[in-house]
């Protein structure tokens, strides 16, 4: 499996939070999985469907978040991948982000259960504060940032 782990010391966390953020593009992993890396979460990469299962075998996570197109072709593997934990794991909160959007995506996403939409380029002071509602400590805070 090609999926990575990142997070601080031993991998171990303090509440437990474990984040899959699911990209084929491996700058967004790498950007993603360090904005969101804190002493209290556990952030996971996988760059496509089939590593993202492999997580999902793996752990539990409190968060997803997905892209649309996770082939580079014009396909909805995340959606699909959506479907799939919301089947398995209702109480999981999934965001869903594409470069690609349209309404028939975002209502697509929302019909399946994605608790956010976001279009590509990402608002980072939104998604932190919907990561913060999870009750995960934002990371500008756990660094002592502003």
């Amino acid at each position: 499996m090609s999926a990575y782990l990142n997070g601080g010391g031993s991998g171990q966390t303090a509440a437990g939070r474990k984040i899959l953020i699911v990209d084929d593009e491996p700058t967004i992993l790498l950007a993603l999985s360090r904005l969101l890396e804190t002493g209290e979460s556990k952030v996971i990469t996988a760059e496509g469907m089939e590593d993202a299962k492999q997580a999902l075998l793996e752990y539990s996570f409190d968060l997803v978040i997905a892209d649309v197109r996770l082939s580079g072709m014009k396909g909805r593997e995340g959606l699909e991948l959506l479907s799939s934990i919301k089947e398995s794991s209702p109480q999981t909160t999934v965001i869903i982000m594409t470069a690609f959007g349209s309404e028939e995506i975002r209502e697509d996403a929302y019909r399946r259960g994605a608790s956010r939409y976001y279009e590509k380029p990402i608002d980072l002071g939104h998604l932190l504060s919907e990561i913060g509602a999870l009750g995960i400590t934002p990371p500008s805070a756990a660094r002592g940032g502003s």
